[in-house]
């Protein structure tokens, strides 16, 4: 899709797929933050994966089950786009993510690199299909 010179230059250079990709990421860490996994879980496809160090890869299911179990957390988390890449239907992302974590009074800091694959869905929508998480 082309377009004129003054919507790249509002949009920074960025595509509309780019821009809608964002949208999701900065919809994603807004609903993390204010503990709303009804909005989180409508980001995701139906068959995700998650991958993070030291388990097995997982799904939408059992992520829905590990946020619910986790009960009230306080988050907050800072992300960094480092490389977006839309390629047809898919698209990828490498983000650096600072996160504070809260529970109970006590408060944990993480940092690390995720790479997520996002596919356009039948809906028009760009969803999370893949998520690697390096965050320790």
């Amino acid at each position: 899709m082309e377009h004129d010179e003054g919507w790249l230059q509002l949009y920074g250079g960025m595509t509309e797929d780019e821009r809608k990709i964002r949208d999701v990421v900065n919809t994603w860490m807004e609903a993390s933050a204010n503990g709303d996994l009804d909005t989180v879980l409508s980001l995701m496809a139906d068959d995700i994966v998650f991958s993070v160090p030291g388990r097995e890869p997982f799904g939408k299911t059992e992520f829905a089950e590990m946020s619910r179990a986790m009960g009230d957390v306080g988050m907050d988390a800072k992300t960094e786009i480092v490389e977006l890449q839309v390629l047809g239907d898919w698209a990828f992302i490498r983000n650096h993510i600072s996160v504070s974590i809260t529970v109970d009074g006590q408060t944990s800091e993480r940092s690390g690199y995720t790479l997520s694959l996002l596919r356009r869905e039948k809906d028009g929508r760009w969803r999370f299909a893949r998520d690697a998480n390096l965050v320790t």
